[in-house]
């Protein structure tokens, strides 16, 4: 068994931990780090960019299927799945290359194996080429991630249901894909599938999609996605499921049965430190598996921080880039911290989902005195132009003029939620982005209108 000391050892090449690496590298400390399968993590192999590459291609065949609408002319259209996953492949395949080429630049080592800590600032390393290892580090950074929950309801784990993860590699369209879980991942896909072709069935136990949002913006995406033809049965608690997917599957809920031939699961995440060591290195885990650390990210144990979603960060990929921020700049002597982050949220499907700061919902479960102001996207004059005119903005202002929140559900949300946001960073008043001079016709155009529509004191 061969071993090797680093100056830094990371574990997981997910969106934080590689820039952590990448950096280190660059400053010539002996780096390397662990990875058990995908190299970048897996953003660029299996979530966000993949999951947004099958996203756009199903935007591309719903606007082939009405191009009747714009003037175009077209003969019968189907999808081919195997056309879809190949132009998903090839641009995963592009970004994992991309990774290998900025791991050689930086000098930081890759190493590819499954590791397991077996004390503090050690693990051992099962080689994915074979044979094992032990390396040590005078720093750990533990990036491992999560995967998707599979809960524990009679006959799922059976079924064989998809995750995300299979659901992008599906090389031919299902005929009836049944969806368990109303979030962005299970809304995202649902959606995707629907407009492949699919008939798709979404099922959620609480009385809305996408739960932490407010009534109004869920009711919107909810219509906007019945619209398409999709069903959603909402308050719905899964029973039992029945069948293999791929196949068949009947899934037996509280508000009846739903026969269906596939079965994806988007029902939340499940951090991956179970059986990886944790307490042999001194790591502590919270009672739901996450790493327990402090706001600079730091564990229990000396010279050791977690990064990403294991440590209980939210769950996107721009999250786990500011932790590599924080590790970065603290290392260097700064003071930087997770606590009180501006964290935004996308959710994409058509139309978008952007939200920023607090919620309505939010702002009254913390008793923030606000004023809301909500603009219908028809009001945006760019909407007309797309004939993409569902959806609504709305802003939520404090006592101090300042904008506390931001919800969006129309075309390119997360691009016009990133310019209320860039406003409530700098602690701007509102009146700032209401007078400002936004080009015409854009998006963002209507963030004037929905500013002049905020009450009075």
């Amino acid at each position: 068994m061969a071993s090797e000391h680093f100056d830094d050892l990371i574990i997981g090449s997910g969106e934080g931990g590689k820039y952590l690496a990448w950096h280190l590298g660059r400053l010539g400390r002996k780096v390397a780090v662990v990875e058990r399968k995908l190299i970048g993590g897996a953003c660029p192999n299996t979530n966000c960019l993949p999951s947004k590459n099958e996203i756009w291609s199903a935007k591309v065949a719903d606007l082939v299927h009405h191009a009747d609408s714009f003037g175009q002319v077209t003969g019968a259209v189907t999808t081919d799945m195997r056309k879809v996953v190949g132009r998903k492949r090839r641009m995963v395949d592009d970004l994992i290359a991309l990774h290998l080429d900025l791991f050689k630049q930086s000098g930081a080592q890759l190493i590819m194996g499954d590791a397991r800590f077996v004390a503090p600032k050690t693990v051992d390393v099962k080689l994915n080429d074979g044979g094992s290892a032990t390396f040590t580090g005078d720093r750990m950074f533990i990036n491992i991630g999560t995967h998707a929950t599979i809960p524990d309801i009679p006959g799922l784990a059976a079924a064989n249901p998809m995750t995300n993860v299979e659901a992008l590699e599906l090389d031919y369209l299902p005929r009836h894909l049944i969806v368990l879980g109303g979030g962005y991942v299970g809304l995202e896909l649902a959606q995707s599938y629907r407009r492949f072709g699919s008939q798709v069935t979404v099922i959620e136990a609480a009385g809305q999609i996408a739960a932490q949002e407010d009534e109004d913006v869920a009711a919107e995406i909810t219509e906007a996605l019945r619209s398409e033809g999709m069903i959603i049965e909402l308050g719905s608690k899964v029973l039992s499921v029945e069948g293999r997917s791929g196949l068949s599957v009947t899934v037996t809920t509280t508000a009846g049965t739903i026969e269906g031939t596939d079965l994806l699961v988007a029902a939340g995440r499940t951090p991956n430190t179970s059986g990886v060591g944790l307490e042999l290195a001194g790591v502590g885990v919270d009672a739901r598996g996450y790493i327990v650390v402090n706001d600079r990210l730091e564990t229990a144990a000396p010279d050791t921080w977690a990064i990403g979603e294991c440590a209980g960060s939210q769950q996107f990929t721009h999250v786990s880039f500011d932790d590599f921020r924080i590790i970065r700049d603290n290392l260097a002597g700064g003071s930087r911290s997770k606590k009180d982050r501006l964290v935004p949220y996308c959710m994409f499907t058509d139309p978008q989902l952007g939200r920023v700061g607090l919620s309505e919902k939010q702002a009254r479960e913390k008793g923030i005195n606000v004023r809301v102001a909500k603009l219908p996207m028809i009001g945006v004059l760019r909407s007309r132009t797309m004939s993409e005119t569902r959806g609504f903005m709305k802003a939520l202002v404090g006592d101090d003029d300042r904008i506390v929140g931001f919800s969006m559900v129309g075309p390119e949300a997360g691009e016009v939620m990133a310019v209320v946001q860039t406003a409530m960073l700098a602690g701007l008043s509102y009146t700032v982005l209401r007078d400002a001079i936004l080009a015409h016709p854009t998006m963002s155009e209507g963030l004037g209108p929905l500013l002049s529509r905020l009450p009075a004191r």
